[in-house]
C-alpha cells in the first residue's frame, strides 16, 4: 500500500486552515489518513484543524490494539472524534479570539482489503475502483440536506448561495456524532479524502480520470491541484490518496 498527501493555501486565502496527517497504522500494510478543514478565522480555523488532527492521532495510538476488528476501529474512529471534539471545543473557550472555531474531520484507517472511514462535515472520501468513482461518506451540509429533500439538485448545490454552510463540526459544541463507513478493497482500488477545496473546483469524474491517468499519487494529486487552481482555487485545497495494490506501506508527503 502507497499513500500521498498534498495541501495548497489554494489563490484567494491567506492562510492554509487546512490541515493532514497520514502515519502507518498497526500492521505492516495499514495506513491512518486524517484531513480536517479548519473554520473560524485565521487563528481559530488553523489551530482547530490541527488541534483535531493532532488530538485523533493521539487518541488513535493510545487506545489502539493488535488485531482489532472492523467494528472495534469503528469504536476507535468515534473515540478519536470524540476526543478531538473535545479538545477543539475546550480551547475555543479559552479566548474570545477562538470563539467559535471549528473543522470539518474526514478520516481512514486502511489496510490492503478494507477501509474504516469516519466523517465529520462536508470533507469527503470517495473510493476509486474497477467500476469507477463512488463518494464514501455524506455530507453534513445545508446544501445536503436541500438535496435530500429535493429542493435542489446536485449541479445545482455546486453554485448555490449556502454551499458552504456546514450543520455539524467539530468545536461548536461539547459534543458530537461522527458517521462511519466501512469499504471493502480489492487490489488496485484507491481511497480519496479531500476538503471542499477540491470537491468544489474539481469533478468526481475527473478525479477518477487523474487517478486512473497517474499510476504515482503524487503525479495524481499534483494533476488535481493544478486543475483547482485553473479554476481560481477560492479555498484552501487538501486530499490524500491511499492506493491499496503495494505489497509494502508507503507514506509520501
Amino acid at each position: 500500500m502507497k499513500a500521498w498527501g498534498v495541501t495548497d493555501v489554494g489563490l484567494r486565502r491567506r492562510e492554509n486552515q487546512d490541515c493532514y496527517a497520514l502515519e502507518t497504522f498497526g500492521d505492516p500494510h495499514a495506513v491512518v489518513a486524517v484531513v480536517c478543514d479548519g473554520m473560524g478565522g485565521a487563528n481559530g480555523g488553523q489551530l482547530a484543524s490541527r488541534l483535531a488532527v493532532s488530538t485523533y492521532l493521539e487518541t488513535l495510538h493510545a487506545l489502539a490494539e493488535p488485531e482489532m476488528t472492523v467494528e472495534q476501529v469503528g469504536e476507535l474512529h468515534r473515540a478519536c472524534v470524540a476526543n478531538a471534539n473535545r479538545a477543539v471545543y475546550e480551547r475555543s473557550l479559552e479566548s474570545a479570539a477562538y470563539h467559535g472555531m471549528g473543522t470539518t474531520l474526514v478520516s481512514a484507517v486502511v489496510s490492503r482489503d478494507v477501509a474504516i472511514v469516519a466523517n465529520v462535515g462536508d470533507s469527503r472520501a470517495y473510493h476509486i475502483g474497477a467500476a469507477g468513482i463512488r463518494r464514501v461518506s455524506q455530507d453534513h451540509s445545508v446544501v445536503a440536506e436541500m438535496i435530500a429533500s429535493g429542493e435542489i439538485t446536485p449541479e445545482q448545490a455546486r453554485t448555490h448561495p449556502n454551499r458552504n454552510l456546514i450543520t455539524r463540526a467539530l468545536g461548536p459544541e461539547a459534543e458530537i456524532d461522527c458517521d462511519t463507513y466501512v469499504v471493502p478493497l480489492e487490489r488496485g482500488d484507491c481511497l480519496l479524502l479531500c476538503t471542499d477545496g477540491m470537491t468544489g473546483t474539481v469533478l468526481d469524474e475527473e478525479m477518477l480520470d487523474a487517478v486512473r491517468a497517474e499510476r504515482d499519487g503524487e503525479a495524481a494529486l499534483s494533476r488535481l491541484l493544478e486543475l483547482s487552481k485553473r479554476r481560481g482555487a477560492p479555498d484552501n485545497v487538501t486530499a490524500v490518496l491511499i492506493r491499496s495494490d503495494e505489497e509494502e506501506v508507503g507514506v509520501v508527503g
